[in-house]
């Protein structure tokens, strides 16, 4: 036999592997993830938000520039193939969902209607360095709504975390803050002109403390004059009435460095408008302002969000915030949009940790018909048709074989019921069926098929 590859048999031998930062997920894990898809998507539509797709791969012109520099470091490229294998990649995986979002709405302007709101539950891509909690692939939960500057979408945001978490059964805390702020901050201390460096650098406060952030920042070409400036913000606190007023007046001159922000002033009343819709309304899961949150996407110009679980240690589950003008560099300009991101892989982990998923949840399968013989065969394979139409999930065992052996099947897929037939079931015309949970057993006559049902719920 011929082989292209001389190092075929020992490339076969070797132990079968995925690349760093990606998972597999069994039957088990997949009925778990599905339980978070399924939960999102519920309350998605429950505000009127529709389904899209887009492809796994875009046009690096499309993703290049998106993100920030460091973002753009994190683009896996994809090499090209064929005639233009010499060339630079011309395509990538995505980043997230919410640039792709923006291409698909100038591409299809002519479709949709505006207000435009979709979500989209796909997998993207990003090649960083892969820890607990932090992947290369993963799914992104987006929900977005575009053609409308109201804060009532921002609102509506929050509600949706606040019930998506609340069906399952996490407390979180939902952290808000605007990015006419963050503008406001770079002009008040004097160096407007580093916005994106301050926003990088404040972003990571939570992760490598108020020290290092400002020695990035001085890093960055900052002083220790407008250092000054910035730190009282970062170390705000108070209720959500004081630091709108401790901003205001910041803005208004009364920082150190006597300079006044317009653009911080108009954050800070779309706050002050937001966290009113909020208290109107009123969510279970507590919301505070948060100064120091920056979410380092240079897309945003609004309101922006971040939320975590407080009773297990990960990093933030949701974000996202507003865009002014993200199609515009897709030629359709003045199209301001909001939407929120969860992360799927994120929250399931803190599911799994705080063991919040539902018990149910190991086996589709509702009952077992266990097979002694072929006779007995022929007699459950049309009740199990019967039973499937009826809507209930079955299996029937392939083979003959011993009882123990395709009980311990049920059990290793926690299938709840398990139905024994043999030559007395046949000759009565019943249906013999067992709760494995309960011990409960019973016998129906195969036309009581509404009293099968009853019991098997």
């Amino acid at each position: 036999m011929y082989l292209c590859n001389p190092n075929f048999e020992d490339d076969m031998a070797q132990k079968p592997s995925i690349p760093k930062g990606t998972r597999d997920f069994g039957q088990c894990e997949m009925a778990e993830r599905n339980y978070i898809f399924d939960t999102v998507r519920s309350v998605f539509r429950t505000y009127g938000y529709q389904q899209i797709d887009t492809p796994a791969m875009e046009n690096l012109s499309t993703l290049l520039g998106k993100y920030g520099e460091e973002g753009d470091k994190l683009l896996f490229r994809i090499q090209n193939s064929g005639e233009k294998a010499e060339l630079p990649p011309e395509k990538g995986l995505r980043y997230d969902l919410t640039v792709p979002f923006a291409r698909y709405v100038v591409q299809h302007q002519n479709e949709i209607s505006f207000p435009f709101k979709r979500y989209q539950i796909q997998p993207v891509w990003r090649a960083d360095r892969p820890q607990k909690g932090r992947y290369r692939e993963f799914y992104q939960c987006d929900v977005d709504v575009i053609g409308s500057k109201s804060q009532v979408n921002e609102l509506e945001l929050v509600q949706i975390v606040d019930r998506v978490f609340s069906l399952l059964g996490v407390n979180v805390l939902i952290k808000i803050n605007n990015r006419k702020v963050l503008t406001g901050l770079a002009e008040i201390c004097g160096f407007p002109e580093r916005v994106v460096d301050i926003t990088v650098a404040i972003d990571k406060l939570d992760k490598i403390g108020l020290e290092s952030v400002e020695a990035e920042m001085l890093e960055k070409g900052l002083t220790p004059e407008a250092i000054a400036v910035l730190r009282p913000v970062l170390l705000l606190s108070g209720t959500t009435e004081e630091k709108i007023a401790t901003m205001r007046r910041l803005f208004n001159g009364g920082s150190a460095s006597g300079l006044v922000s317009e653009t911080g002033m108009k954050g800070v009343d779309e706050l002050k408008e937001l966290f009113g819709f909020i208290g109107t309304t009123g969510v279970s899961q507590p919301v505070e302002i948060d100064l120091s949150l920056a979410r380092g996407l240079n897309y945003y110009t609004g309101a922006i969000f971040e939320v975590k679980a407080l009773d297990w240690p990960i990093g933030s589950i949701c974000g996202g915030g507003r865009y002014d003008n993200l199609t515009g560099i897709f030629g359709l300009p003045d199209m301001s949009g909001v939407g929120i991101s969860f992360g799927a892989d994120r929250i399931y982990d803190v599911l799994k940790g705080l063991d919040k998923f539902p018990k149910d949840l190991g086996s589709s399968t509702r009952v077992l018909f266990a097979v002694m013989g072929s006779e007995e065969l022929r007699y459950v394979l049309p009740l199990a048709k019967t039973l499937r139409e009826a809507g209930v999930s079955v299996e029937v065992y392939p083979e003959a074989g011993k009882l123990k052996k395709q009980f311990d099947y049920a059990a290793k897929k926690a299938i709840p019921f398990i139905s024994i037939n043999g030559s007395s079931e046949i000759e009565a015309g019943t249906v013999n069926l067992k709760n494995l949970e309960t011990g409960e057993q019973k016998a129906f006559q195969a036309s009581e098929m509404d009293k099968i049902l009853e019991f098997l719920k």
